[in-house]
């Protein structure tokens, strides 16, 4: 059901949510900035049954979406269920938009409020909708080169346990973006995690490429930068063939008594300590 009359609102996902209500048939979206589309990406990750959503914005809102694996890889996860398709293009609209098979929807921001303003012209909103489905063709599919959250989850889970999926979920949950240099990215995260459960670099490192995460390498690097900050020790367990592993463990006390929501926290404050 389409939104039926102007909505006001200082939370975006709130007018999301708004516009999205009782709403089944697909959505074209276009023109967003990055505000409105980590708004749309986060509410319809909320939904249980979004409808299809087409998000046809510029090149550089959608790498900064990828620059955040959390975002990124709830984003993934509608793809991956098809309630998303990103592409973008040249042809992409000043106007930020939202199109459905019965009205055309004009988001205005200003200050703190953003409102929806439905048009329910029929004629109108024909001529929208055929004007962007032609400019939907002519887009470029976008790779978010990003693995689905639940898919992260679910294989940390079956390779390392419940407790340690849960340990990652609720790091990156405190972690809230790594898209900013100053903050931990998500190798360090499972790093972290992976050293509170003593496992091996080895083993994070394998299971980290093979979904997605990143490469074996970027791991290893992950490894020497917290190693040498005093975030992390490591030590060497024989195999029977071949070089001794790499036992992760936490350095520092206040890594060790803290809580795996706080790690975050007590992490940055100690690189800030090293840093400054």
């Amino acid at each position: 059901m389409a939104l039926r009359q102007t909505i006001v609102e200082t939370s975006k996902t709130t007018l999301f949510d708004a516009i999205l209500e009782n709403e089944s048939s697909d959505l074209l979206c276009t023109g967003f900035d990055e505000a409105l589309t980590e708004a749309l990406i986060t509410e319809l990750g909320e939904r249980d049954d979004p409808p299809n959503v087409q998000l046809l914005t510029t090149e550089s809102v959608l790498k900064w979406v990828r620059d955040d694996f959390i975002l990124a890889s709830e984003a993934a996860d509608l793809v991956e269920n098809e309630a998303l398709s990103i592409r973008t293009g040249e042809s992409v609209s000043e106007n930020q938009l939202i199109i459905t098979e019965e009205s055309v929807i004009s988001l205005v921001t200003a200050s703190e409020h953003t409102a929806g303003l439905p048009i329910e012209h029929e004629e109108f909103v024909a001529a929208v909708d055929e004007k962007w489905d032609e400019r939907w063709d002519q887009a470029e599919e976008f790779s978010l080169r990003t693995p689905a959250r639940s898919r992260v989850e679910e294989t940390l889970s079956e390779e390392f346990g419940s407790e340690v999926e849960a340990n990652f979920r609720a790091m990156l949950d405190a972690i809230g973006s790594t898209r900013e240099e100053e903050t931990l990215g998500v190798v360090d995260a499972c790093l972290l995690v992976a050293a509170k459960h003593e496992l091996l670099l080895y083993d994070i490192s394998k299971w980290g490429e093979e979904v997605g995460v990143a490469s074996k390498a970027t791991f290893s690097r992950g490894k020497t930068n917290l190693e040498e900050s005093g975030l992390i020790e490591t030590e060497k367990v024989p195999i029977e063939v071949g070089r001794p592993r790499l036992r992760l463990l936490l350095g520092e006390d206040g890594l060790q008594d803290a809580d795996i929501d706080d790690i975050p926290d007590v992490a940055q404050r100690l690189l800030s300590k090293i840093s400054a």
